[in-house]
């Protein structure tokens, strides 16, 4: 029978504690984003989070496993990933060195025994290459045997292939994968899976079927006032509500990309850096944000060449 628990009491587990342990790791979650993981929890499913870059999706997925002190898992998805990266491999190298072992004691014996013998003999082991010690696990499934319940984070899953998400469909419907030379293996721990999608390409309609949706926008102003509180707790009100005019404007400019609000995060702590290191030579004038600083921290906030160029051009409707 498949384990369902950890050593975590998910019975007992509410929308308002998973608030207060993600609250814990700094992650501030919405009533929604806290009831999609007690659905996905209690009813064994996955959860597609989709989003723009920088909103929280793969933080989300750190910051549960930290509040619940579980496992970790990690796959990170890209075009031509197959089941090798994902799944398992053999390995060859171990495989390689057993057999030159093996190839060497028999040898030893070689006058003891006929080329027929020796030939019967190496075939016997055979099946030794391809068990359990010989087997390396990967992510996906390193997850499913894990003695303990975990966290498999399926990263920019819309980055993998079509192909890829086919052969995902038994692992989330079942949650045990086929490996020809050992049978079929079943979760000993049925995992919390996460996967994370930017929209760079359509998820198919059984993947999507199989899983909970959770949707992460870039937060109103309100949120990322309590999401910069939680990681700058001594920030200055008037410094916080100019960086805050600043992410919230500049979400609005026709950019490349927008700034996430991890971005929006380390750009504050930039701020708050160059603040202590050199006051004149920055013209900060009573800890105010001006046009200078921006200019000089901007390499923080922005990624690309023409967004830097594009808000350096219109730095005057910033402050």
């Amino acid at each position: 029978m498949v384990k369902t628990l950890s050593n975590t009491d998910f019975q007992n587990l509410t929308i308002s504690l998973i608030q207060e342990r993600l609250l814990n790791q700094n992650y501030i979650a919405s009533t929604q984003t806290a009831t999609t993981l007690l659905l996905a929890i209690k009813l064994r499913k996955p959860i597609i989070v989709e989003g723009g870059a920088g909103v929280g999706k793969t933080s989300l997925a750190k910051a549960f496993a930290k509040s619940f002190d579980l496992d970790f898992i990690k796959l990170q998805c890209y075009e031509g990933i197959d089941e090798s990266k994902a799944l398992y491999e053999w390995e060859y190298g171990k495989q390689l060195l057993y057999t030159q072992i093996l190839k060497e004691t028999l040898l030893k014996n070689k006058e003891k025994n006929s080329t027929e013998e020796l030939i019967e003999s190496l075939y016997s082991f055979k099946s030794l290459f391809f068990s359990e010690e010989f087997l390396l696990e990967r992510p996906i499934l390193k997850a499913l045997r894990n003695r303990e319940q975990s966290v498999l984070l399926l990263d920019e899953i819309d980055k993998s292939d079509p192909e890829f998400e086919a052969f995902l469909f038994e692992i989330l419907s079942e949650y045990s994968v086929t490996i020809p030379e050992l049978g079929t293996l079943e979760a000993k721990n049925i995992p919390i899976v996460f996967l994370t999608s930017n929209g760079q390409r359509a998820l198919s309609d059984p993947l999507r079927r199989r899983a909970l949706y959770l949707y992460l926008d870039y937060p109103d102003r309100e949120m990322e006032e309590k999401i910069l509180l939680t990681h700058i707790p001594n920030i200055s009100r008037i410094l916080l509500t100019q960086i805050l005019n600043v992410i919230q404007i500049t979400r609005d400019f026709p950019l490349k990309k927008h700034p996430g609000v991890s971005e929006g995060i380390e750009w504050a702590k930039a701020i708050l850096t160059l603040l202590e290191i050199d006051i004149n030579a920055l013209s900060i004038n009573n800890g105010l944000l001006t046009k200078e600083i921006i200019l000089e921290t901007l390499p923080v906030l922005v990624k690309y060449k023409s967004d830097y160029e594009f808000i350096v051009n219109h730095i005057n409707s910033l402050i």
